[in-house]
């Protein structure tokens, strides 16, 4: 409205210096054409519409003019508005002189901000109440309304619009309770078949291959179901569920086998592979980097290769899963920063000939 004002009086300004050089009679003849065009336009308009920049222009133009003259003035309003205008004009202005500035709440600081859309994201059950609530327990002193401000500028939605849980969010925090079991054939250089039955846990992506062999009997895969079990109970594992496929290998006898271990056996789908994804996945990561680029000659070689990729994916493969780290390896913190680029000295072991490759630090 200021721009339109300043642009209006500029206008009037230039209006006025082409009235300078006009005489009486000129101005005269333009007022009497300007009046009848007044009333030609008072013959068709019922109520003419003024902005507030409008009534601000008349109102200063004709607050010079005595109120007997306005009455005999040819005006769109009345002259009882335009002298309403001009007391609304001064009201507003000497409210704006003599009010008080109002006091405005400082900035939230950054990290305040960077904390509360934190505990939004990690949290879909939370509301600002609920924010505000976890705040003030660790002695962070901040309004409620100011929570509620910093999700609605950010774009979260009130929390009973977060609550939807996907599918991954739910298999995630389940994690460290999932195990799942797979058999897949490998075919050695000579054709025959071998079967090869591997685990994998869903909250480290730890691989065990427990074994491969030609013949996989209901008894073999029982005697490696104990193994595991064995092999759990060692590393203190949590797990409570174990995913399978409805393979007849898998009889009820390893079934009752991992129900005394308190294992609860899941079965997957009808053809539906996707209830196994992960050990499907890691399957097709083992042909891809193993199997497609190594000739199997027989059995023997077919459990060096597993034990040595089994090695190698869970002590040094990094994972996106993981954050890059391994199974059994976390990243490794730079003690002083990352290391510069002159310092590096990086160093190549090999596995089965070449097939596997590890990058390391040098000693």
């Amino acid at each position: 409205m200021l721009l339109r004002m300043a642009y209006l009086a500029a206008t009037n300004a230039f209006a006025l210096l082409r009235l300078l050089p006009m005489g009486d009679r000129d101005k005269d003849i333009e007022i009497l054409a300007l009046r009848h065009q007044l009333l030609v336009l008072q013959r068709q308009v019922g109520k003419p519409t003024f902005t507030d920049t409008d009534r601000v222009i008349l109102a200063d133009l004709l607050r010079r003019l005595p109120r007997e003259k306005l009455r005999h003035l040819l005006l769109l309003v009345r002259p009882e508005t335009i002298l309403r205008w001009h007391r609304g004009l001064l009201t507003r202005s000497h409210a704006a002189t003599c009010a008080p500035k109002r006091r405005r709440r400082p900035p939230t600081v950054r990290s305040i901000r960077a904390l509360v859309l934190r505990l939004a994201r990690e949290n879909s059950s939370w509301g600002y109440r609920r924010i505000h609530g976890e705040l003030a327990a660790l002695g962070i002193q901040v309004a409620a309304s100011t929570v509620w401000e910093i999700l609605k500028e950010h774009g979260i939605p009130p929390a009973p619009e977060r609550q939807s849980t996907t599918w991954a969010d739910f298999l995630r925090s389940q994690a460290d309770a999932l195990l799942a079991c797979d058999l897949f054939e490998v075919r050695t250089l000579a054709g025959a078949r071998l079967y090869v039955f591997a685990v994998i846990e869903h909250t480290t992506r730890r691989i065990r291959v427990l074994g491969a062999t030609a013949h996989p009997t209901a008894q073999w895969i029982v005697q490696l179901g104990r193994n595991l079990l064995m092999d759990l109970e060692d590393a203190g594992s949590k797990a409570r569920f174990l995913i399978r496929d409805r393979d007849s290998k898998f009889t009820t006898a390893f079934d009752a086998l991992a129900a005394d271990a308190c294992l609860k056996v899941i079965t997957t789908g009808i053809q539906m592979p996707r209830m196994n994804s992960l050990m499907e996945r890691w399957i097709q990561t083992c042909r891809r980097e193993l199997l497609d680029r190594t000739l199997i000659w027989n059995q023997s070689h077919l459990l060096y290769a597993l034990r040595e990729f089994e090695t190698y994916y869970n002590e040094h493969r990094p994972h996106r899963t993981l954050k890059q780290a391994a199974p059994l390896r976390p990243l490794p913190q730079p003690v002083n920063g990352p290391p510069q680029l002159g310092d590096l000295e990086v160093r190549r072991r090999d596995r089965l000939g070449g097939t596997l490759r590890e990058y390391r630090h040098a000693a």
